[in-house]
Formats: C-alpha cells, sequence, structure tokens
C-alpha cells in the first residue's frame, strides 16, 4: 500500500499545537512495522529531519509558499497514484483520493466565533466543510470533538474515530520534587497568547490572589507562546495590573527552555473557553505540576480527578483555586502524584498505533 502523509507542518522549527501533534504522531509512526508499505512524507522545503526515517519511508519536496495545500499537493495527487492520504490538520487538496484520513482537533470558531479575525473565521469554516465532504474517516482527539463534528456538521458517528494525543511521560516519584516554592511561586501557562485561551481572566485572578495572599508577594505568573489575536487587550490587562512585574510575557520558547519553566512552576493553568484536547495539560503533569484547568470542552475528558476544574467565567473561583494548591503542599503532592498517574493513559505510541490502523483498514 502507498500512503501519503502532509507533514508540511511537521519539521518546522517553531511548533505549536498541530505542528507538534504532526512532528510527535510521525515519529513514532516510524518506529512501527510498516515494512510492505511505501510511505512518502510531503513536505514544504527539505527541513532537517532529527530522527532516522525507515527504508520504506520517503520525503517528497514541494516548493511553494503560498496556497501550498490546494496547488502543490493538488498537482502532486494528480500526478501520483496513492492508496491513501492523511492529512493531520483540517486542510484537504482539491484534489485527493476517495480514501482520505483527515484529523480534525477542535471546532472553537463554532462556540466563540467572537475570538477569531473573519478571515480565520471564513478559512476554518471553508477547510471544515471540505474535510467532512470530502474524507472517508475524520479522526479527532476527544469525545468532546467527535460530538461537535456530530452536532454542528452532522457527521455519522462511523466515520469518527476519537485517538488521543499522547505525552512523553517522565513518572518520577513525588519524593523527588523539589521544594519548587523555595524562592516564590510560578503560575505557567502554555499557549497561544489570544482571546479564547482567555488570559485576561487569568491575569485577574492572578491580580485577585496577590491581595489576597500578601506572603506570596515573590508569585509570577509566566505565560508562554506566540501571540494571537485579541493580544493588545491582554498588554492591556498587564499594563493596568498593580502586580505587572510579576507577570512574566516570554513568548515562544525552545523545549529546552519549556523543560526548564515545568520543572520550576508551582502550578499549571489552563482556562481556556474552549479546547480540542489541551496536550500542556498533560505536559504540565508529566513534569509533576498541579494543574487548574476549565470544566468545559474536552478538558474534564482529558485532566480526569487529576486536576482542579474551574469555571472559566469565575474568577474568584479561579483565584481560590491558586490559593487552594500553592498554599497548601498535602494538596499539591496529591495532585502531582494523581497527575502521573493520568498521564499514563496517553502516549505517542499508542496514538500512532491507533492511527496507522486507520490508515491501513479505513
Amino acid at each position: 500500500m502507498k500512503i501519503d502523509i502532509d507533514a508540511s507542518r511537521a519539521f518546522i522549527k517553531e511548533r505549536t499545537g498541530t505542528e507538534e501533534y504532526s512532528y510527535k504522531l510521525i515519529k513514532n509512526l516510524t518506529i512501527l512495522d510498516t515494512s510492505g508499505h511505501q510511505i512518502f512524507l510531503y513536505v514544504k522545503n527539505r527541513e532537517e529531519i532529527n530522527f532516522k526515517l525507515p527504508e520504506n519511508y520517503f520525503i517528497k519536496e514541494i516548493k511553494r509558499n503560498k496556497l501550498w495545500t490546494q496547488l502543490g499537493l493538488s498537482k502532486e495527487m494528480r500526478k501520483n497514484s496513492v492508496d491513501v492520504l492523511f492529512i493531520p490538520a483540517h486542510s484537504i487538496p482539491f484534489v485527493h483520493p476517495k480514501n482520505t484520513i483527515v484529523t480534525i482537533h477542535g471546532l472553537e470558531f463554532k462556540y466563540f466565533p467572537e475570538n477569531y479575525s473573519w478571515k480565520e473565521r471564513m478559512m476554518l469554516e471553508f477547510n471544515t466543510l471540505l474535510a467532512v465532504k470530502w474524507s472517508k474517516k475524520i479522526i479527532v482527539p476527544s469525545e468532546s470533538t467527535k460530538r461537535d463534528l456530530m452536532k454542528f456538521y452532522k457527521v455519522s458517528s462511523e466515520r469518527i474515530k476519537v485517538i488521543y494525543h499522547g505525552v512523553s511521560s517522565i513518572q518520577y516519584p513525588v519524593s523527588s520534587i523539589k521544594n519548587r516554592d523555595k524562592d516564590g511561586s510560578n503560575i505557567l501557562f502554555i499557549g497561544r497568547l489570544e482571546r479564547r485561551k482567555n488570559i485576561v481572566n487569568l491575569i485577574n485572578a492572578f491580580n485577585l490572589f496577590k491581595d489576597k495572599n500578601i506572603n506570596n508577594k515573590n508569585c509570577k505568573l509566566i505565560l508562554v507562546g506566540k501571540k494571537g489575536f485579541g493580544f493588545e487587550e491582554i498588554q492591556l490587562v498587564i499594563n493596568q495590573s498593580s502586580y505587572k512585574k510579576d507577570i512574566i510575557v516570554k513568548g515562544y520558547v525552545s523545549e529546552a527552555e519549556k523543560t526548564e519553566l515545568y520543572q520550576n512552576a508551582s502550578l499549571f493553568v489552563l482556562i481556556s473557553f474552549y479546547e480540542g484536547f489541551g496536550l500542556p495539560i498533560l505536559e504540565a503533569m508529566s513534569h509533576g505540576v498541579p494543574v487548574i484547568c476549565s470544566n468545559v470542552s474536552s478538558l474534564p475528558e482529558i485532566t480526569g480527578e487529576a486536576g482542579l476544574m474551574v469555571n472559566p467565567n469565575d474568577v474568584k473561583e479561579v483565584a481560590e483555586g491558586f490559593e487552594k494548591i500553592i498554599c497548601n503542599q498535602d494538596v499539591k503532592n496529591d495532585m502531582i502524584k494523581k497527575g502521573y498517574e493520568n498521564t499514563r493513559k496517553f502516549s505517542w505510541e499508542k496514538c500512532a498505533k491507533k492511527t496507522m490502523d486507520v490508515l491501513l483498514n479505513y
């Protein structure tokens, strides 16, 4: 069987979200025994691949900066026969085989259109409609996203396969966790710095926590990620905060820097209005960091009982969550232990095996 994979996002240097999914998934697909099949990875440029490809994997470069999918990948699909085409992120080319598999990560834009520019909304709606219409099977990262696809696009349950993302678990015992609060507590957020991530309420909750807990005067809020839609509003709220010197905007960071931030965090917070999966939650847990997250969309499904659930619209409840964890070492240790247990349910190897099974048995 000849399997073509859109790897245009997988090997870029600054990966987030769907790019990281593409990279980790492809890396773990190469570990599987796929002898007897030919697998072609289509890339935009001859990016550096930092892992070994098996002999049955081939790189195909499409040199096009604009309309890469609809013109570049479509042209390749017209020229070459293929048994299965796999699109890890939403956008199916106009020319495609009948056996096309796509991953749709979430439908945030359907619930919160005001959190996107009109151009982003238009492209997301357009690509989703085509993905639903043209795909043989749709992979989603959560039952929550599956329900949304069925609700908004009337996709039959049989066409949707839920495959959880993975996490690289560290799994060391609670007793080995150093006292991260020795010189002050770090509250960490990692994700795109945009309106739909509810960062304004996160900052307001931080302000309220600092007002009530003068003994935590060294507590910092660290915001990590690229700037997105609505960042100007976030920056304004930071500038108006009485604790703006304690709110640190890091921007995009390398994997090594991200690991260090997790290792020095007392608490990880993700109170988004919607998440298709919420990978940073599992990353935080795997580093022994307690988690507070929203009680909406896929987050309760992914977090289970290992995190503290809050109403993302209730700033007081979020601030009380900060206090409950940061000011109570027993609570913190219990959450760390539960977090480790929770991450054992998720692995990129499992994700790759289940994905390959869909590709081979569509």
